[in-house]
């Protein structure tokens, strides 16, 4: 197996295990969303540990996939290569500090329990304020993600590293995804949906680097 081949699958298991944790780390904190968010975090304080080590494993990653392909994208563009680490690492910063905003809602609720006689003003003053970093972290976490899409499918449409209707519907997807990004950020509405032409790409596009890796005459070109 030769190293293209290797960085193939490395990118698709990567691109999977990204997505994978991402969407299942929710389910471990969404205790955050609770009407009484700082006795249930408290609580449950493993289920949100597991949380943020779903996270981390989602940033390390996001952070690894274009450190894996780098070196083949280089060959077709440096500097749109360089613009896609750079995206994804700041991608990946807003991830990490999200993990920081939600152990600091772990920290907030434990003190919240213990308190004799907890000043709730000010326990749910900070914790709303944690909750909402947290909240605007996940929106503009979106951004870099989506300009990294264009980025990385105009490369690869670009270079025909993989078939042209699969990098095409990779950047269709960011192109849907940029304006509903703004439309949550705006709050109008909820626009999560714009994201699934995206994500389903994304899935398709590592069974794809996984089963058949990238058209060796385009990286030999």
């Amino acid at each position: 197996m030769n190293s293209n081949r290797k960085t193939a699958i490395i990118v698709g298991v990567l691109f999977i295990i990204a997505s994978v944790t991402s969407v299942a780390s929710f389910f471990f904190f969404e205790s955050i969303y609770d009407s009484d968010y700082l006795t249930v975090v408290s609580a449950n304080e493993n289920q949100v540990l597991i949380g943020v080590l779903l996270m981390l494993t989602a940033t390390a990653s996001i952070v690894g996939i274009p450190i894996a392909i780098y070196p083949i994208l280089k060959k077709h563009n440096e500097s749109l290569a360089l613009g896609y680490v750079g995206a994804r690492i700041f991608e990946g910063f807003f991830f990490a500090f999200n993990i920081i905003t939600l152990l600091s809602i772990l920290s907030l609720s434990h003190e919240f329990v213990n308190a004799v006689a907890p000043n709730a003003s000010y326990f749910q003053t900070s914790g709303t304020l944690l909750l909402a970093e947290f909240e605007w972290n996940s929106i503009l976490l979106d951004f870099p993600f989506a300009l990294s899409a264009l980025i990385f499918n105009y490369l690869l449409y670009k270079s025909k590293l993989i078939p042209r209707w699969l990098s095409g519907w990779g950047f269709i997807g960011g192109v849907l995804w940029l304006p509903g990004v703004l439309i949550g950020m705006f709050g109008l509405m909820d626009a999560t949906f714009l994201a699934a032409p995206l994500g389903l790409q994304e899935m398709a596009l590592a069974v794809w680097l996984i089963v058949k890796g990238f058209n060796s005459s385009a990286i030999a070109s």
